[in-house]
């Protein structure tokens, strides 16, 4: 009985670490997701459709701060071109965090702000979840939530 718990003890520990993930982020890849949020903001200021679905996954979904979920890259990517002619304005994304949940799939949490017309600020959170797609970082799915105030 004795070896028996000790067999399952050290495979245990053995699995643990033969399996562990490194979710560190590294230089190069908080590089290439700030590079993907900043390529983001650049296609709706620009209204630039073939940036913004180069960026993007075909399976994209994005839950809007006004409660509406776009589901697929068509969708998306016609709601963000139709959100960014009827909310103009200069849009800023600092991105407060990332983490990686694996090697190929992270989450940036960042300040979404757009500089209105009139002056005033719409001020989000938005958190994006980002894959590694063939070797391009790429938008999966993106959440926004205005802060109020």
């Amino acid at each position: 009985m004795k070896n028996l718990s000790i067999f399952i003890l050290f495979s245990l520990a053995f699995t643990t670490f033969v399996c562990a993930q490194d979710t560190k982020v590294n230089n190069k890849q908080e590089q290439e997701i700030y590079s993907v949020v900043e390529k983001y903001v650049q296609a709706r200021d620009n209204k630039d459709e073939v940036l913004l679905k180069s960026i993007l996954t075909d399976d994209i979904d994005q839950l809007v701060s006004t409660g509406v979920w776009r589901t697929g890259k068509g969708e998306s990517v016609q709601g963000m071109m139709q959100s960014s002619k009827s909310n103009p304005g200069k849009r800023t994304i600092k991105i407060e965090k990332i983490r990686l949940i694996n090697p190929a799939c992270g989450i940036a949490d960042a300040r979404y702000e757009i500089q209105n017309s009139d002056g005033t600020v719409r001020k989000m959170w938005s958190t994006f979840i980002i894959v590694d797609d063939k070797g391009t970082w790429k938008i999966t799915a993106i959440r926004n939530m205005l802060i109020p105030g």
